[in-house]
């Protein structure tokens, strides 16, 4: 008989791939901040670069956008996550108290599970039994099951925080770059092509953990990150505009 293949490529194969961990759903917050920080950022300075010439209030104006966005993003990351994980620990503990209090309840729930799947009343007794024997086992087994959550999946609240904060700021820099070595007039063409590349590059870099066409992915951040700057910018635009009108601007 052939010896078993403890090569790389067999054994934790999975778990040595990174993306395939739990921690590969940063990937979430780590696009969301970087898209809404370089959005943000280019609506902000191309609409301020309009009204105001000096380089020195832009830069300022620019680093307190980018200062208050990433906290904003970073609070409302940690807060929605603390949410939704005071929530799922709510379900844990009372599923727990239901397999304590009442367990006969919560068996024939695990024998509908497997009734619902074709099983045999034969095949059903024996699984059940066997999940039913330990409890550690068997709440895991319904909050899978019943509930659809998975313990080892419950986001931090903190390092979702962080990761969106620093996100938006690492999105923040190429809109803002170029206006610390160029007056603002020069500085505008330059901060939208290079809000361009890095859509295109961000598209291009989740693909990494979407395995899709990195030529379709980078086009489609782009185009969205285009339509909504453009969006931004009009709406800036409309609102300055009919605040002119009104006499309460210049």
């Amino acid at each position: 008989m052939a010896a078993p293949d403890n090569s790389p490529q067999h054994t934790g194969h999975f778990h040595d791939e990174t993306w395939h961990t739990p921690k590969g759903r940063a990937i979430r917050e780590v696009v969301f901040g970087m898209n809404d920080g370089l959005i943000t950022t280019l609506c902000f300075l191309t609409g301020i670069s309009s009204t105001i010439a000096h380089e020195g209030v832009i830069i300022l104006a620019g680093l307190a956008e980018m200062v208050a966005g990433a906290l904003s993003m970073a609070l409302g990351a940690y807060l929605s996550t603390k949410a939704q994980r005071e929530f799922f620990e709510k379900e844990i503990a009372r599923e727990r108290r239901e397999i304590e209090e009442v367990p006969e309840h919560e068996r024939e729930e695990v024998e509908e599970i497997y009734r619902s799947r074709g099983f045999t009343e034969e095949e059903i007794a024996i699984v059940t039994r066997r999940i039913t024997a330990d409890k550690e086992h068997w709440l895991r087994f319904m909050l899978r099951e019943e509930l659809g959550l998975i313990e080892e999946t419950f986001d931090n609240p903190v390092e979702s925080g962080a990761i969106m904060g620093v996100s938006f700021i690492i999105g923040s820099l190429p809109p803002f770059l170029p206006y610390l070595f160029l007056p603002a007039g020069e500085a505008l063409p330059l901060t939208i092509i290079l809000s361009i590349l890095t859509l295109f590059g961000l598209g291009v870099g989740k693909t990494r953990v979407t395995k899709s066409s990195w030529l379709r992915s980078g086009l489609e951040v782009v185009i969205l990150g285009v339509v909504a700057a453009a969006i931004g910018y009009g709406l800036g635009e409309v609102a300055s505009s009919l605040l002119r009108t009104s006499a309460i601007l210049p």
